[in-house]
């Protein structure tokens, strides 16, 4: 495995906001929201994307992707603070919906419906994520063609090399830090995948060869138990480590 570690700055988010229930996938559904300000408290009135069809919407991708669509900025002090609310996300062309729902208040009949709805078209991927950054991964090793299924047997596999190489205690340690899907680059058999992770106040890159990516496609593919159901799935870290008991 090919592994090369550098840095980049570490920015903290920032929280917070309204939330608010999901009724819609073929469109795009933006209302006002209310939203307090992380600095100086005030209220302000935000857009609140409760659906998001980049079908219907193909702008609203890149902001989903770079995350600046949950960003908004207090017109009273300047502020930049990170909206938090429930939202769906549905790529049609890509065949993807990701619903983010930022805690477990969720309808299961309406996420019943849409499975099935989307069962009955054929091929697409559902995925359950609690958080922006969730998201924002989803979307990208979605739009790169890649499977998430695989790519998080590769964080796995490459954080117990890394930590093979650590002192027993700090390797437990490392073996929780949660890494990220940043981008794949390069052509053929020399495209590189890389993950991001937090580590004392930065974020490190680490960049996997594609033949690891091919050969966790491998391991998935002979152990069917690893195979996701056909709802919306949560497909991180946890849920793998659920699997690999």
């Amino acid at each position: 495995m090919r592994i090369s570690i550098y840095f980049c700055n570490f920015v903290p988010g920032v929280r917070h906001s309204d939330r608010a229930p999901l009724i819609h996938t073929d469109m795009s559904i933006i209302n006002d929201g209310r939203a307090v300000c992380t600095k100086c408290g005030q209220d302000n009135i935000i857009k609140v994307y409760k659906s998001i069809n980049v079908a219907d919407s193909p702008d609203l991708k890149d902001k989903v992707k770079d995350g600046s669509l949950f960003l908004w900025e207090c017109p009273h002090c300047g502020q930049v603070n990170l909206a938090k609310y429930d939202t769906l996300y549905h790529d049609p062309a890509r065949k993807l919906m990701v619903w983010m729902v930022q805690d477990d208040n969720i309808s299961e009949t309406q996420m019943q419906a849409i499975a099935n709805h989307t069962r009955a078209m054929g091929g697409y991927t559902l995925r359950l994520v609690d958080n922006m950054g969730g998201l924002m991964e989803k979307v990208l090793i979605n739009d790169a063609g890649l499977d998430d299924v695989v790519i998080e047997m590769c964080k796995f596999v490459t954080k117990m090399e890394m930590a093979g190489k650590m002192e027993k205690s700090a390797a437990a340690t490392f073996m929780g830090t949660p890494f990220h899907f940043y981008r794949i680059r390069g052509e053929g058999d020399d495209r590189l995948i890389t993950f991001m992770y937090p580590s004392d106040g930065t974020m490190k890159g680490v960049d996997i060869g594609y033949n690891v990516y091919e050969d966790c496609t491998g391991i998935v593919e002979r152990n069917p138990h690893i195979k996701p159901g056909s709802g919306f799935e949560r497909i991180d870290a946890s849920w793998l480590n659920s699997i690999m008991k």
